[in-house]
């Protein structure tokens, strides 16, 4: 008699589990209903706990199909909302997040406007015009070899692979020293356009914010003429992201009246600042600006310096 109540009690048990499984809050249903037609299989509940992320969520394809789910359910719910929607949540990134310098300069600092227009590339910015020639046309030991030229690009090699660049700009410096790696030269990279033409391309020169970073965008700004012709629509980028120099070389494509292409001519290569030096390159009795020490100055994911 008593395994018969055994198990007529855990039958019973049984039961109550199933009818408390099958009686789910109305909402819940409602949800599944809306996901499912979006083609996302909906979460069993409707409601998360308060200290709930889906990031926690281990296996990956549950969490992609929650992440999808949550954003379109999102979605309806601004445009239902309207204009009273709450404005989006802007997400934290290492840039957003970066610690407060004070060097980072005000575009109506007078101080700064009048350090720029005295320094050493107020001649170009007055629309001196640079000249540039290769290694092979110039007398590098001659007395007057850079008379007639405003900048010196130096790249070293270590097993045919570049590894460092100098930026000296003649006659009167500045000089810096930049640590070069990724280097693609125009071969090696996939899908890229024609060979570019002779034209003189466009400049863009992005996120250079403090003072350090004006002095060195102004450096390579000063390698380009001022009158870039537009009919060979090529544009050189010198992208900073967390004191990581970016280039690429560009051509444009208008596609029509409202969209346009671009195609990746080459090289590219990626730059880090080690020294910036007053005047030309002298590695011994030279006067330096600033020089990058890890120990002292990375102490922080958040701080940089361009």
């Amino acid at each position: 008699m008593a395994k018969a109540a055994d198990k007529t009690g855990s039958w019973g048990k049984k039961n109550l589990k199933r009818k408390a499984v099958t009686e789910e809050p109305q909402e819940a249903t409602v949800a599944g209903d809306e996901a499912t037609e979006s083609g996302v299989q909906p979460p069993k509940a409707a409601a998360f706990p308060p200290g709930f992320s889906i990031s926690k969520i281990k296996n990956k394809q549950q969490q992609h199909l929650m992440f999808i789910w949550q954003l379109r359910k999102n979605l309806k719910n601004r445009e239902a909302l309207g204009d009273k929607a709450p404005p989006k949540p802007v997400p934290k990134t290492i840039d957003n997040q970066r610690v407060y310098d004070e060097t980072i300069v005000d575009p109506n600092d007078e101080e700064v406007a009048y350090d720029e227009a005295t320094d050493e590339f107020a001649s170009y910015f007055n629309k001196l015009l640079p000249r540039f020639s290769s290694q092979h046309q110039i007398d590098l030991m001659g007395e007057h070899a850079f008379q007639d030229f405003t900048d010196l690009i130096v790249i070293n090699e270590d097993r045919k692979t570049p590894n460092g660049l100098i930026l000296s700009h003649l006659p009167n410096g500045p000089t810096a020293h930049f640590k070069m790696s990724s280097v693609r030269l125009r071969k090696e990279i996939k899908r890229r356009g024609k060979d570019p033409t002779e034209h003189r391309p466009e400049i863009i020169l992005n996120n250079f914010t403090t003072r350090l970073g004006h002095s060195i965008g102004r450096m390579f700004a000063s390698l380009f003429p001022h009158n870039p012709q537009f009919i060979g629509r090529q544009v050189a980028t010198f992208h900073n992201q967390q004191d990581y120099i970016f280039f690429r070389f560009h051509r444009y494509i208008f596609k029509s009246e409202k969209k346009a292409g671009i195609q990746e001519l080459g090289p590219r290569f990626t730059l880090k600042l080690r020294s910036l030096q007053k005047g030309t390159f002298d590695s011994k009795y030279g006067e330096y600006e600033w020089v990058h020490k890890p120990r002292e100055m990375d102490t922080s994911r958040r701080k940089f310096h361009l």
